[in-house]
């Protein structure tokens, strides 16, 4: 079966549907019938993989609905029609898949179709998060030079424990008992790392430890934590409209949290301002974890204490540093090693006199 036969149905029962009031499967159903009467070379036995197919194309994400549901598959990404590139465990790998532009920017509209985010030449960056939680970022022209840039960043269903990473040997069992223990004292966690290192996994893992017992708020440009709390509210940012009003930022949302009653709130990732929120709200009591892009524990610290500068330039410098050293309680930094594997590298805990101690279990 030709990959133009199939395109060619899509084509008749998109056009039937607009055209009428059939359901998708009628459409899909009497455009398959007019195909086998216009004699173009489809085989009738193969009329549920057609059907199958040209459901995908219409109402799925088309060649990439068999990758996305592909639980080895943790990232995809497209550069162009005849670059797409895909992200296992075991490495990195250019994949040999057919897609042409047109294909590409329908599967994004049907990915963004229940998402409320738009992507246009006025905005022509997007975060959403797709139906089964997996995170959607997308640039197009004219600030990508000539084809738009997908990125698909799947996450684990799963909520794993702290125990289970320590069968993963991403860390020791000492370590998880010393990092439950911590979260169970209320300290305020900082998880750091670089990108696909582990950290909303750990944080998530971290999360697990509180999860019978307290109330959680977590807020996030787009929903990307898991976790088995009974008693929590997750909220995400959102994009101003066509008309350039109804954004609502992670700043705000921050505020919002601290008047939900949370016993612990949780920043996805800190990467501007909200930095600043994020610490006036641990210093009025309130347990926090969050995770932030950093090459180490210290480095992690360092840039804490400089996001928050962005909020304003009547910003004290002094007082940021001297918040975080007071109301951050312990750094977990993860990395991934060149063989995919992913492990808590790094452990520092703050002491009473402002300063850092390795910790090594």
């Amino acid at each position: 079966m030709a990959s133009q036969s199939v395109q060619n149905i899509t084509e008749r029962a998109r056009s039937i549907l607009a055209s009428s009031p059939e359901s998708l499967d009628q459409a899909i159903s009497k455009a398959l019938d007019e195909a086998f009467e216009n004699g173009q070379g489809l085989v009738q036995s193969a009329e549920q993989k057609l059907m199958g197919e040209v459901r995908s194309a219409l109402s799925g994400y088309g060649p990439l609905d068999e990758l996305i549901a592909d639980p080895e598959i943790e990232e995809i990404w497209i550069n162009s029609p005849n670059q797409v590139f895909l992200a296992r465990k075991s490495g990195t790998d250019k994949q040999d898949i057919a897609l042409s532009a047109l294909e590409i920017r329908q599967a994004v509209e049907r990915m963004l179709r229940d998402s409320g985010r738009r992507l246009d030449r006025s905005e022509p960056f997007v975060d959403a998060t797709l139906q089964n939680g997996s995170r959607l970022h997308v640039v197009i022209p004219d600030v990508t030079a000539e084809h738009w840039a997908v990125n698909i960043r799947k996450f684990p269903t799963k909520v794993y424990s702290l125990d289970d990473l320590v069968k993963l040997d991403s860390l020791s069992q000492s370590m998880a008992d010393y990092l439950a223990r911590k979260f169970k004292d209320g300290l305020n966690i900082l998880v750091s790392g670089a990108t696909q290192a582990g950290k909303t996994t750990m944080l998530c893992a971290l999360l697990d430890v509180g999860s019978k017992t307290e109330r959680l708020v977590s807020v996030e440009e787009t929903f990307e934590i898991r976790t088995n709390y009974t008693d929590w509210v997750a909220m995400q940012a959102r994009q101003a409209n066509l008309e350039g009003v109804g954004e609502i930022t992670l700043r705000r949302l921050v505020k919002e949290a601290l008047r939900m009653r949370p016993s612990r709130l949780v920043i996805g990732e800190v990467r501007q301002a909200e930095a600043l929120d994020l610490l006036i709200a641990l210093n009025s009591g309130i347990a926090g974890l969050c995770t932030i892009h950093a090459n180490s524990a210290f480095d992690a610290l360092e840039k804490l204490k400089l996001l928050p500068l962005l909020a304003g330039e009547n910003i004290p410098a002094l007082f940021v540093a001297q918040t975080v050293e007071r109301n951050i309680g312990l750094v977990v930094h993860c990395e991934m090693s060149s063989g995919g594997k992913r492990r808590v590298a790094q452990v520092i805990e703050s002491l009473s006199n402002n300063s850092w101690a390795e910790v090594l279990l």
